[in-house]
C-alpha cells in the first residue's frame, strides 16, 4: 500500500494556470514510515517475527541485501544504518553525511543548503560520504520512535523548485515539498552507517546515469543484479549531459538511436549542444564533445572519441 499525504503545491504566480492532471505531489520515501504504520505492514511484520528491514530507493539498481551487512546490523542491535559510499565527482551534489553539535549523525541535501554554501557542499574532501539510499531498520526501534511520535517519524521539510510538468518548463513553476527516508538518521538514539563499495551503488537519477547503464559499463549477471563490468580498469564513470537536449528520456533515445556508446575505458563524457551518436561508438578517457552551432550534428558510426570535440 502507498501512503500519499496531503497535495502541497505553491505556485509562484498571483494567477496560475490550471492544470489539474498534474496537480498532485509525491510526498517523498520519507512517508515509507507513515506508510508502514498506515497500512499495518509494520504490525504485520512484527508478528511473523521480521525484526529487520533492508530499504532503498527504487533509483539504486546496486541494492541488494548482503547477509553480512545483515549480521552486522543485528549482531551490534542498531535502531538505524546507513549505506555510504566515497564520495566523487559523479555524486558531489547528492545528499552526505555530516555531524550534528549534539553528535549524531545527520543527512543533508543540497536542496536544504544555503546558496552561499554550495562550494563547500560539494567539497568532496570536506564531506566525503555519500548517501547511497540504503538503509538497514530495526523495526521494534521503529516501532517505539512510531509510538513517541504520534505515528510520525519527524523528518526536516525538503523544498525542491520544480516545474508543473516535469517535461516542460515553460509550465508553472511550483515547489515540491518532501522528506528524505535516510534522514531519519539524526531521529534514532545509536543509529550509525557503514562504509560500503561501490558496486552497491548504481544510480540512476538523470539520463547521463541511465546511458552509463545502458553502455557496457556495467554488465547484468545471471541471478539479475547489475554490477561494474569486471573488464572496467578506470575509476568512477562521469556522465554530463546537456539539459536542454537529453533531459527526457525521449530526446536521450532520440540522440542515441543505436544504443549507447562503449564507456568501459571511459572516465567521463561531458556532452554540450544537439548531437546524435551512431552505432558503434567507443569513448576512451575524458572526452567533451561541444557542438556549438545551432544545427543538430552526428558523430558517425564507429568512431573512437579520445579526445575533445569542438564544433562551431
Amino acid at each position: 500500500m502507498i501512503h500519499c499525504s496531503i497535495q502541497l503545491i505553491f505556485h509562484r504566480k498571483s494567477k496560475p494556470e490550471k492544470h489539474p492532471d498534474l496537480e498532485w505531489n509525491p510526498p517523498g520515501h520519507g512517508d515509507i514510515y507513515t506508510a508502514l504504520v498506515t497500512s499495518g505492514m509494520l504490525e504485520q511484520l512484527l508478528r511473523g517475527g521480521i525484526h529487520y528491514a533492508f530499504i532503498s530507493n527504487s533509483d539504486n539498481l546496486g541494492a541488494v541485501v548482503d547477509e553480512t551487512i545483515l549480521g552486522y546490523f543485528a549482531q551490534n542491535n542498531f535502531p538505524f544504518m546507513m549505506e555510504v559510499t566515497d564520495r566523487t565527482e559523479a555524486d558531489r551534489k547528492g545528499g552526505h553525511l555530516a555531524r550534528l553539535k549534539n553528535g549524531r549523525l545527520t543527512l543533508r541535501e543540497i536542496a536544504q543548503c544555503p546558496h552561499d554554501e554550495i562550494d563547500e557542499f560539494c567539497d568532496t574532501s570536506l564531506y566525503g560520504y555519500f548517501n547511497t539510499n540504503s538503509v538497514w531498520i530495526n523495526l521494534k526501534a521503529l516501532k517505539t520512535e512510531l509510538e513517541a511520535n504520534h505515528h510520525v517519524i519527524p523528518l526536516p521539510m525538503i523544498r525542491n523548485p520544480k516545474t508543473l510538468d516535469p517535461r516542460d518548463d515553460s509550465t508553472p513553476p511550483v515547489y515540491q515539498l518532501e522528506t528524505a527516508f535516510g534522514a531519519a538518521i539524526s531521529v534514532f538514539q545509536g543509529s550509525t552507517a557503514i562504509r560500503v563499495p561501490r558496486t552497491r551503488f548504481a544510480p540512476v537519477k538523470k539520463c547521463g546515469d541511465l546511458l552509463a547503464l545502458w553502455s557496457d559499463c556495467y554488465v547484468l549477471t545471471d541471478d539479475y543484479f547489475v554490477t561494474l563490468n569486471p573488464k572496467r580498469t578506470v575509476g568512477t564513470l562521469l556522465v554530463n549531459l546537456d539539459n536542454r537536449y537529453y533531459k527526457r528520456i525521449d530526446q536521450l533515445k532520440k540522440r542515441f538511436p543505436r544504443g549507447a556508446p562503449s564507456l568501459l575505458d571511459c572516465l567521463s563524457l561531458e556532452v554540450e549542444g544537439d548531437v546524435v551518436f551512431g552505432a558503434g561508438v567507443v569513448v576512451k578517457g575524458q572526452v567533451t564533445v561541444i557542438n556549438r552551432s545551432a544545427a543538430q550534428v552526428a558523430i558517425t558510426d564507429g568512431k573512437v572519441l579520445e579526445e575533445d570535440i569542438v564544433i562551431t
